[in-house]
């Protein structure tokens, strides 16, 4: 849930006392708990993801893949190969390339790895690609311009550059 501080003192018997507001009903939560011990965790709120964004990059993949009989998620996965900064290379021991790939793949259909070799005897150099749900506004504006950029190779219209960039600009940061 989103909220803000309200108020933090120290009780009589020295624990401290800290009211949060939210426009949440917690009625019920409250009810169930107000005597349990619980586990509470704090962190700042991040702006939500724009759909928009997102929709509007799987609209364009789905315009592409039919323009050019390819499966949306091979135009999707092959758009985040293309774009810059949403992979990390690392050196894995041989052993345990296989068990890397294959958890780091069940993040999603974006989540891919790729394999080459290392100058590490016994190693292979593994490079995983992060799929578009954990990406900022400037990787998925990357992203968008790389699908806008197919698209346009491919006679699809597109929205205009003014459109795309405030539309990106609500993806969270």
């Amino acid at each position: 849930m989103i909220g803000r501080f309200k108020d933090m003192f120290r009780g009589r018997g020295g624990e401290w006392v800290i009211s949060f507001t939210t426009q949440t009903d917690m009625t019920e939560l409250f009810d169930e708990l107000k005597d349990a011990e619980i586990d509470i965790a704090i962190k700042k709120a991040a702006r939500k993801r724009s759909l928009d964004a997102n929709a509007y990059c799987w609209t364009l993949i789905d315009k592409i893949a039919e323009k050019t009989g390819e499966k949306k998620t091979t135009v999707y996965r092959n758009a985040i190969r293309e774009i810059g900064g949403v992979s990390d290379t690392i050196c894995v021991m041989d052993k345990a390339v296989d068990r890397l790939r294959e958890g780091w793949e069940k993040n999603g259909i974006g989540w891919q790895t790729d394999t080459t070799k290392s100058k590490v005897k016994g190693c292979t150099n593994v490079t995983l690609y992060y799929g578009s749900s954990v990406y900022d506004s400037r990787q998925m504006a990357q992203l968008i311009n790389s699908l806008v950029q197919d698209a346009e190779a491919l006679g699809i219209p597109t929205l205009t550059d003014e459109q795309a960039r405030k539309m990106v600009s609500n993806w969270a940061k």
